[in-house]
């Protein structure tokens, strides 16, 4: 058989652009090398990401968003969700996020900086566990049609003109296009001969869950040091920094001596680890694919991207790259994409991933233990603890401030559609459920009948402007499949144009 696509990897990343390719009707395999999707480092408490605003906008207009968050575990493995295991649900203030630990809070945001992010909207983050996200997402693949091979990891591949040959597992799969969705250590990222830059790491991180001799040795919280930084969550969950140069990272066993070395050197006391239960390590490396894509072969999520954990910015970055992809595989895919839209691809992920990548570093910079660090991170903490400075670091951290660059000066296109909600009762996210786009005309009496030669790629919806919740003083506007606004105009007239900017995106009527 042959695949329209091959997705390399079931992760996160790769299950959603699965889910996105059936959803356009197309056929996928998914090869991943484990077997077994399960693992203690994906569950609590090492195991918690945080979703931002385009991720959960994504898959609130998929119909996903709900089920998701009901298969969230709490502290006690059933509830009430993931956000409850989180170290600050025991501080008087919620915080919002934090830059290199420095934390900013919800009570300090100016939501009103992000007019186009309406009240009532999905919320502009959400804790969940990397398994129970992965197991919702591939329930969600396979039910839609996806063939999941476990066990399976690609191993090389050789592409032609028609297709690409994917080799895994001793078998070979053909597929007309091929997507690395493999992670940081990318098979297919290596085979297929794609260039990376970027910068080597200057620490090595780990996260344990220790048994502490006098758990309250250590200060709970976030703790510069003078060799490094360490978070600590009563009674022994542990991460620390040691700016080593990266040279513990994948190098030797993590034993609990070695563990318990980098814990007195960092955190400067005398604490004794007496069982180690769980241990992983990461370092700040930062590195990025030149392009994500040569020829039939594709990158997405880590396989194009690799740097820290640090702010959460990994799975956000990965699920965003799939839903930008998605839709556009499949216009080529049956032929009605307009020329040059798959190479939008790289063009408005790429600038996203070294926007991403330099805020880890920048975060690096101030961790760093030096005299200059810590004032440069004095001076950090003032701007951050200043409504403007709060209201900034959210609305990077959150994803809402995230803009592509289409080449409109007008301030929403570029930007995740705000969810309108329309005079029939409906909300604009219900009508990306059939991962078509739309055009949304607020003028109704006088409807543009030239949508109809765009057959089932464009929905034209009409709703009169006196029962729409909020307009935002909009006209009419186009939005991609991926809920990115196209084109918009606030003129009283449509302009002339329309039909040529619906056809940049969604090939000739």
């Amino acid at each position: 058989m042959i695949y329209d696509v091959v997705v390399a990897g079931a992760g996160p990343v790769g299950l959603f652009l699965a889910c996105e390719l059936r959803l356009a009707g197309r056929s996928v395999l998914v090869l991943e090398a484990q077997a077994d999707p399960r693992s203690p480092l994906k569950r609590l408490p090492f195991g918690m990401r945080g979703l931002s605003a385009p991720s959960i906008d994504g898959f609130d207009r998929r119909g996903m968003l709900d089920e998701i968050a009901a298969r969230q575990p709490g502290r006690d493995g059933v509830g009430p969700g993931a956000a409850g295991a989180a170290h600050w649900m025991d501080q008087p203030r919620r915080p919002a996020g934090h830059f290199a630990g420095i934390s900013f809070y919800e009570d300090q945001v100016d939501r009103s900086a992000w007019p186009w992010r309406l009240p009532g909207a999905a919320a502009t983050s959400m804790m969940v566990t990397m398994e129970s996200l992965e197991l919702t997402l591939e329930a969600r693949a396979v039910a839609m049609g996806a063939d999941v091979r476990r066990g399976a990891g690609v191993d090389g591949l050789d592409q032609d003109d028609e297709g690409v040959h994917v080799t895994a597992a001793g078998d070979v799969f053909r597929g007309r296009w091929l997507v690395g969705c493999d992670g940081g250590r990318s098979t297919v990222r290596k085979a297929g001969g794609f260039d990376v830059v970027g910068t080597d790491p200057e620490f090595t991180g780990y996260s344990v869950d220790v048994e502490l001799a006098e758990p309250h040795a250590l200060r709970p919280g976030r703790h510069y040091t003078p060799t490094g930084m360490y978070t600590y969550g009563a009674p022994g969950t542990v991460a620390m920094v040691e700016f080593d140069g990266g040279a513990c990272h994948r190098m030797q066993p993590i034993s609990l001596e070695h563990v318990q070395g980098v814990l007195r050197r960092v955190s400067g006391t005398d604490v004794t680890v007496t069982a180690l239960r769980l241990a992983t390590t990461w370092t700040d490396r930062a590195f990025q694919a030149t392009s994500y894509r040569r020829g039939r072969v594709l990158l997405a999520g880590d396989a194009a991207h690799i740097h820290s954990p640090l702010g959460g910015q990994g799975l956000n970055l990965g699920l965003g790259d799939a839903m930008n992809l998605g839709w556009k595989l499949a216009a080529t895919l049956r032929g009605d994409a307009p020329e040059g839209l798959l190479d939008t691809y790289t063009a408005e992920r790429h600038p996203v991933g070294a926007s991403v990548l330099d805020w880890s570093r920048a975060q690096v910079a101030l961790m760093r233990p030096s005299r200059s660090s810590r004032a440069l991170e004095a001076i950090v903490r003032d701007l951050i603890d200043t409504r403007d400075g709060a209201t900034y670091f959210a609305g990077r951290v959150s994803g809402v401030t995230l803009r592509c660059d289409l080449g409109s000066d007008h301030p929403l296109v570029g930007r995740s559609v705000p969810d309108v909600e329309l005079a029939d009762g409906t909300r604009l996210n219900e009508h990306l459920r059939s991962g078509k786009g739309f055009f949304l005309d607020f003028d109704p009496h006088a409807p543009l009948q030239d949508f109809a030669k765009f057959g089932d790629r464009v929905e034209y919806i009409g709703s009169n402007t006196n029962n729409v919740n909020d307009r935002l003083g909009l006209r009419a506007l186009l939005v991609r499949p991926d809920g990115i606004v196209a084109w918009a105009t606030d003129e009283e007239a449509i302009p002339d144009d329309v039909i040529c900017n619906v056809s940049r995106w969604f090939g000739e009527a």
